[in-house]
């Protein structure tokens, strides 16, 4: 009887775990084939051009010559004596630390403002969100016109008070700052988007607790509530808005061009310049895989920190 019982309840789940084997290889024969022209273009638009500039950056290769050599680093020791590189490098970053912060505050104050107001919710997101869904591009005509030195609404409002204006696009001082402002007036509404989304998602019956707790004031709800549940979203706002400025380019390209006297030169620009205008895209390449870097270094350092709270929870 006991090696009976032994036999049935040892062949009892042979026989289900056949069938589910063969049933999850079949979904994962079925899930591959579906995702078989994604992982194509992946590899085709993301991997292979990554693989191709990683590979270019050790050459001298320049469109329009037959034929090319392999310098090993040299390109890279050149890019870090450039001081065109380094002068770009040193505007993106503090492009980005202008930038990031300001958007970050403003987006996540005006959200607040936009979950507790009840009336005219759907029109704020909509203004909010107008400069994201905007070609830079098109509003550069606006942007040149109110930085204008002489008949620009800013410097006649600070005339009006005694100010007098600077060249915003054209002086070597103000430019980045100005290219700044564009920025943030950028990133503000796509910021706000996500917070909106994050304020939705915390339960009422936190707040409610709160108060019960001892939180009376809109400071303790927010110190106690909004702000801790707010983690998550504030460290992808962040992330996204880092990379984003780091990728600044639009603005440099159509308003400034990189003057004067490249003080408004970006990293993404210097790029553009050695790659399409001087030809030479294995200097170009280096650059790029500088670039791809601290891409890198950003999103590992989001994941990190993501990690540690999601552990500390």
């Amino acid at each position: 009887m006991a090696n009976m019982a032994a036999t049935s309840i040892g062949a009892v789940p042979a026989v289900p775990k056949t069938r589910r084997s063969a049933a999850e290889r079949q979904e994962a024969r079925v899930g591959m084939l579906l995702s078989l022209p994604a992982i194509l273009l992946v590899f085709v638009f993301v991997i292979l051009p990554v693989v191709a500039v990683i590979a270019l950056a050790f050459t001298n290769f320049e469109l329009g010559y037959p034929s090319f050599e392999f310098v090993g680093f040299d390109n890279y020791v050149e890019l870090f004596g450039d001081r065109t590189f380094m002068k770009s490098l040193w505007n993106t970053s503090v492009y980005a630390v202008i930038v990031t912060p300001i958007s970050i505050f403003m987006a996540l104050g005006l959200a607040m403002l936009i979950e507790a107001e009840g009336i005219g919710r759907s029109f704020f997101r909509t203004a909010y969100f107008l400069p994201v869904a905007s070609l830079l591009v098109a509003m550069a005509t606006v942007w040149q016109y109110l930085f204008h030195p002489t008949i620009g609404p800013i410097n006649t409002m600070l005339a009006m008070i005694g100010i007098s204006g600077p060249n915003w696009l054209g002086a070597a001082n103000t430019v980045l700052y100005s290219l700044s402002i564009i920025g943030i007036w950028q990133s503000v509404g796509f910021n706000l988007v996500l917070f909106l989304a994050g304020l939705t998602a915390i339960p009422r019956e936190l707040y409610a607790a709160a108060e019960v707790d001892g939180a009376k004031t809109a400071w303790d709800r927010f110190r106690l509530v909004t702000w801790p549940m707010l983690g998550p979203t504030t460290l992808f706002v962040t992330t996204v808005s880092v990379v984003n400025s780091v990728k600044v380019f639009e603005t440099v390209k159509t308003l400034t061009e990189g003057g004067p006297n490249k003080a408004s030169e970006v990293l993404l620009y210097t790029i553009y310049q050695e790659g399409f205008v001087y030809l030479r895209v294995g200097y170009a390449s280096a650059m790029t895989v500088v670039f791809l870097a601290i891409l890198v270094v950003l999103m590992f350092l989001q994941y990190r920190i993501q990690d540690k709270q999601v552990h500390y929870v």
